[in-house]
């Protein structure tokens, strides 16, 4: 048996024998900038996706102007359960958000692929009328519209995607407007660019 005096004379030893940390002359933060980048992302998701939408009508925001609807424009409605299109759901809806299926890269895609093959649909059977009719010259397209009619409680992401699966090849919109409710009146909506 070992008494007090000799285990602690084995402790000392042992101290002894063990070198001394190396004294710290850097600090190494790419870790903590990845958990920073990772923080930053899920904020900005966060933030973009925290519009919440309740059921019903589409509420539409005030305007003052006063426009007519061109013929040429198509109508992209986005209601509380879904997206249409000339009045045709094409997309469903849910909690102001589209299922990440639907979109070309999953959660984080903008582009609704069938919004935009529906849009590019649309806008050919128009060009195609217009030429067959006579009214535009071939090899000629008109600049395609699209309005775009939304609740005033539409999350911005959910807006942002359709805006940006209509600017998509397929579809090719490059105008857009945004339709209002004239203030203070339950009159047809006018539009505001």
């Amino acid at each position: 048996m070992i008494n007090k005096q000799e285990a602690r004379g084995i402790i000392r030893k042992a101290v002894h024998r063990v070198p001394e940390g190396e004294e710290i002359r850097h600090l190494n933060i790419m870790p903590m900038m990845d958990m920073m980048t990772i923080l930053l992302v899920a904020m900005i998701f966060q933030a973009s996706t925290a519009g919440a939408m309740s059921i019903g009508d589409v509420d539409l925001p005030f305007s003052q102007s006063h426009e007519k609807f061109p013929e040429s424009a198509t109508t992209v409605t986005i209601a509380k359960e879904a997206i249409l299109v000339q009045g045709r759901p094409i997309i469903s809806v849910k909690n102001g958000k589209v299922d990440s299926s639907e979109k070309e890269n999953g959660v984080l895609g903008i582009k609704i692929n069938r919004l935009s093959g529906t849009l590019g649909a649309v806008r050919a059977l128009y060009e195609q009328k217009q030429a067959a009719e006579g009214k535009v010259k071939e090899g000629e397209s008109p600049i395609p519209e699209l309005f775009i009619v939304a609740d005033k409680t539409t999350p911005y992401r959910l807006l942002f995607e359709v805006i940006a699966s209509a600017r998509a090849k397929e579809a090719g919109y490059r105008r857009f407007r945004l339709i209002v409710l004239e203030k203070g009146s339950s009159a047809p909506p006018s539009t505001e660019e």
